[in-house]
C-alpha cells in the first residue's frame, strides 16, 4: 500500500466520492491505496473545520502539561477510546497521545510542549530493534509523516526516513543492528580466513606460553617447601 503524502484536491475528492454515497471506504481505500482510518480522520475533518481541516498544518501546537495529563486520564480511565480523546482535544494523531501515555506508564513527567524543533536540530539516539519498528509502524500508519514521528519518539527526521526506506528495501530484518555482528564462515574471504586462523594461533600460543609460565611456578613453590 503506498504511503505517499496526498494533496489537498485528493483529499476532497475521496471526501466528497464517501459523501455523495458513490463509493464505500473500503473501495476508496482500495482505490487510492490509503488506511480505512485516514479517510475516517480526513472525514471528521472535513465536517468539523470544512476544506482547511484537510490542509496541513505547518505549525507547531503546544499543549500544556495539564492538558497532556487530562487527554493520558481520559484514555487510561477506559470510558474514551483512542480516537476519541485526540478528537477531544484536537490531538494531531493518535501516535501523540500514546507518546503522552507511555511517558506517564513510565513514570516520566509530561511537561508543557517545547518550541519544535527542526529536523537540522533534532538529534539522532540509540534505539533497539524493537523500537524501530514501533517508530517504522507509526510513519507509515501516518502516511510516512517523518518529522512528526521524529519529534513523538524523540529521534532525527534522517532516522526515521532511513529506516523506513531499510523496511521498503529489505523487510523488518533490515532494522537490525548489524554493527559488532561476527561473520559466518560462508561470508568471510580467504584472506579474512586467514588472518582469523593467525590470531587464533596467536592466543592459543599465549595460552601455552601462560600455562607452562603457571607450572613453573608451582614447581618452584614445590621445590621451597621441601
Amino acid at each position: 500500500m503506498s504511503k505517499r503524502a496526498r494533496s489537498l484536491e485528493e483529499k476532497v475528492q475521496i471526501v466528497k466520492a464517501l459523501e455523495n454515497h458513490t463509493h464505500t471506504i473500503s473501495e476508496l481505500a482500495s482505490i487510492y491505496h490509503v488506511y480505512d482510518r485516514t479517510i475516517y480522520d480526513w472525514v471528521y475533518k472535513y465536517k468539523k473545520y470544512g476544506i482547511k481541516g484537510l490542509k496541513e498544518s505547518s505549525s507547531w501546537k503546544k499543549y500544556s502539561k495539564e492538558l497532556k495529563l487530562k487527554a493520558v486520564m481520559d484514555y487510561l480511565s477506559g470510558e474514551y477510546s483512542l480516537l476519541q480523546v485526540t478528537r477531544k482535544y484536537e490531538i494531531p494523531s493518535d501516535s501523540t497521545l500514546r507518546h503522552w501515555i507511555k511517558k506517564y506508564n513510565g513514570h516520566r513527567e509530561l511537561k508543557d510542549s517545547e518550541k519544535r524543533r527542526t529536523s537540522s536540530m533534532t538529534k539522532g539516539r540509540k534505539t533497539t530493534w524493537k523500537e524501530r519498528i514501533e517508530i517504522v509502524q507509526d510513519a507509515l500508519v501516518h502516511e510516512k509523516d517523518y518529522q512528526q514521528t521524529a519529534n513523538n519518539y524523540k529521534v532525527s527526521y534522517q532516522q526515521v526516513y532511513q529506516w523506513v526506506r531499510k523496511v521498503e528495501n529489505g523487510g523488518w530484518d533490515a532494522l537490525k543492528d548489524r554493527r559488532g555482528r561476527t561473520k559466518g564462515d560462508e561470508e568471510l574471504t580467504s584472506e579474512e580466513k586467514m588472518k582469523l586462523e593467525v590470531r587464533r594461533i596467536k592466543k592459543e600460543n599465549e595460552r601455552l606460553r601462560a600455562e607452562n609460565a603457571f607450572l613453573k611456578k608451582l614447581e618452584e613453590i614445590e621445590r621451597r617447601r621441601r
